[in-house]
């Protein structure tokens, strides 16, 4: 759904591109979110400026407008947002002083400091949660292993320790279950948050856009399907989800969006249970639950984001189909160096004979075991289906195996 609130009027003053009389946006990361965003930028007529730490990133490969440097560079970030509409970002790493910097020096940064901290450091998302009374997990901030045991004695052993900041993709979550393997955590981390490990249903996530407007616009609630802390899977819309449960995750996603003030995309990771929804983890940018979009939706997450970030009316984010599933293609048998199968080209090829209908998205990514290479898109009107097909494809682009179900009658 799509607030409609009248536009306001463009800011004038904003810088644009010479040649185009149209905005740059310029883009802190270069990897396959930043990519995407480039291609949907392509179609607006937008310039998408990159800041890469090297000329083979996903993004660098494809962008005219890229500069090189690292994302913890003050001065890297300041010659990179110069001339640059608005300042976003494909990841949430820049130190958040640094940003505060961009943004006293007059630079547009969205979203701002003062949100973004709330997606790169999990402690301050803890407490302005609790502050907002909005429902999460038992949590506690942790310093040494007596802290810890104390928390497992609230709430049972195993418990759920996770670094504050820099960890993804299941990066700095530990599972423990005992205080020795706690006191050897919190000696090399210093500082964890701690949290019960939720007795949960599944996993869902929103994505809401907000523009410095304040138009909102909302996608499906989707469940993903986590293996090893990774995404693997995109249901969408979550399959057999209560409406109105559906509505008030819907609704959380806004509120903390309207709260933090968030400008551009908001991802709220949430844990279903049968009591409700419990907010996991936030990310304010493009993110792995919404990919689907770009076929699935009238307006993918990655041409909102740049119509949020530059203060554009947002698009219908109506779905094209009754059922969409996106698959992560993660690096598998033929990524080892002694595979001997189909190379990646020849993949492809038969990828598209005995898949046509599912869309390919590739990265461009050196190849490695559990990596994201890509992601596979399948649309329909029955799950199982829909899902078999997208399953398979990635499965196909991963390990070089024809699901028997989808092989042709000669084998080949």
């Amino acid at each position: 759904m799509t607030g409609t609130p009248a536009a306001p009027s463009p800011d004038r003053a904003a810088p644009l591109h010479p040649a185009t009389g149209l905005p740059v946006v310029a883009m802190v990361g270069g990897g396959q979110l930043s990519r995407m965003t480039h291609q949907a930028a392509v179609a607006l007529g937008q310039s998408l400026r990159v800041l890469a730490t090297g000329s083979t990133e996903s993004a660098a490969l494809v962008a005219a407008d890229v500069q090189l440097g690292d994302h913890r560079d003050l001065d890297a970030l300041l010659r990179l947002a110069e001339g640059a509409t608005v300042l976003t970002f494909d990841h949430e790493h820049v130190p958040t002083g640094h940003l505060q910097t961009l943004v006293d020096a007059g630079h547009r940064v969205a979203p701002g400091p003062g949100a973004l901290v709330h997606a790169q450091d999990k402690l301050v998302l803890r407490r302005a949660l609790a502050a907002a009374g909005e429902p999460q997990p038992a949590w506690a901030e942790v310093a040494d292993a007596d802290a810890v045991a104390a928390f497992a004695g609230r709430t049972g052993w195993p418990v759920v320790l996770k670094t504050p900041r820099g960890g993804y993709d299941g990066r700095g979550v530990f599972v423990v279950h005992d205080r020795e393997q706690a006191e050897a955590l919190v000696g090399q981390h210093g500082t964890l948050l701690a949290e019960e490990r939720v007795a949960m249903v599944r996993e869902l996530a929103v994505q809401v856009a907000r523009s410095p407007f304040g138009q909102v616009a909302l996608w499906p609630v989707v469940q993903t399907v986590q293996r090893d802390g990774v995404c693997n899977e995109v249901l969408v819309p979550a399959p057999d989800l209560d409406e109105d449960l559906s509505a008030a995750a819907q609704e959380l996603a806004i509120r903390i969006a309207d709260r933090l003030g968030v400008v551009g995309l908001l991802a709220v990771e949430l844990f279903q249970t049968e009591q409700g929804v419990l907010v996991n983890e936030l990310a304010m940018r493009p993110h792995n639950s919404g990919h689907w979009s770009i076929e699935g939706a009238r307006t993918s997450q990655f041409e909102q984001h740049l119509r949020a970030v530059l203060d554009y009316p947002l698009g219908s984010t109506a779905m094209t189909a009754p059922v969409v599933v996106m698959a992560n293609v993660l690096g598998g048998d033929a990524a080892e160096d002694d595979w001997a199968g189909p190379v990646l080209d020849e993949r492809v090829h038969h990828f598209m004979a005995h898949w046509p209908d599912v869309k390919l998205h590739w990265y461009g990514k050196g190849q490695r075991r559990g990596r994201k290479l890509g992601h596979v898109t399948a649309l329909g009107t029955d799950l199982a289906e829909v899902r078999a097909r997208a399953v398979a494809a990635a499965r196909y682009l991963a390990d070089g195996v024809v699901d028997p179900a989808f092989a042709f009658p000669d084998g080949h």
